[in-house]
């Protein structure tokens, strides 16, 4: 199923043992419309207050529901901040996590000197202007494969902390300016921490140089400003052969 959801009163995707999470609340529907406790597998592990409009997640049940019925049953049941957009019989050895090609990321800034109410839950606000142009060029530096742990909360040990990025891009949209990024997976805080960093090229605070400084610094550079989560939305994943044509 491809879900969306505004993570604001959730504590990310993945289940906590006394708070909310996108995954409990799907585990909780898929219950109601089946009879049957079922374990939801998703895709990415969004962090919490983080959104999604293309997050995958797969179950196995033995409902004899058609596939369609899925999409009206689970919204039925589910909260209103989140909702099942597609759903598919796919084979069972389907694995939403193990099986992306890529993840893609967005973040959204609201760029004007006033807050928005309307903007409120969905985007950062920064009143400073932006150079859109030095934040490209900066973010495009990033591209390849690296060692991100700079730009990365706690990982565990052991963990590797090597991705790759495929695609960066920075652009406007009137009152907005949008950064988006793809990779075969993310660190914990990557995006929220490559974006804090991003933002002072974009003020003129550090050179365009400063992201690649960062990666190849070593433990003696860290991003270490994070932008609030409400920015973030996990936009598309994608997969050589989901959906099923």
């Amino acid at each position: 199923m491809i879900v969306e959801y505004d993570g604001t009163a959730y504590c990310g995707f993945q289940l906590q043992p006394q708070d909310p999470t996108v995954q409990s609340e799907l585990e909780r529907a898929a219950l109601e419309l089946t009879g049957v406790p079922t374990r939801v597998y998703g895709a990415s592990r969004t962090d919490s207050g983080t959104h999604a409009v293309g997050q995958v997640v797969a179950i196995s049940t033995k409902s004899l529901l058609p596939t369609h019925n899925f999409i009206s049953g689970m919204n039925a049941h589910l909260s209103r901040d989140v909702t099942i957009r597609e759903a598919y019989q796919v084979d069972p050895s389907f694995e939403p996590r193990r099986h992306a090609i890529s993840r893609v990321y967005r973040y959204t800034i609201l760029n004007r000197k006033t807050r928005s109410p309307i903007w409120e839950r969905w985007a950062h606000h920064v009143p400073e202007n932006l150079n859109i142009e030095n934040m490209n060029s900066a973010l495009f530096l990033i591209r390849g494969v690296n060692d991100f742990a700079p730009f990365s909360g706690q990982v565990p040990i052991g963990k590797s902390t090597v991705r790759e990025v495929y695609a960066t891009k920075v652009w406007r949209e009137d009152e907005l300016v949008l950064i988006e990024i793809e990779s075969n997976s993310f660190l914990p805080g990557q995006v929220r921490r490559t974006v804090g960093s991003l933002l002072q090229v974009g003020k003129g605070k550090l050179p365009i140089e400063s992201l690649r400084n960062i990666l190849d610094g070593g433990n003696d550079l860290k991003a270490d400003i994070a932008v609030p989560s409400k920015g973030l939305c996990l936009v598309h994943i994608k997969y050589k052969d989901f959906p099923p044509k």
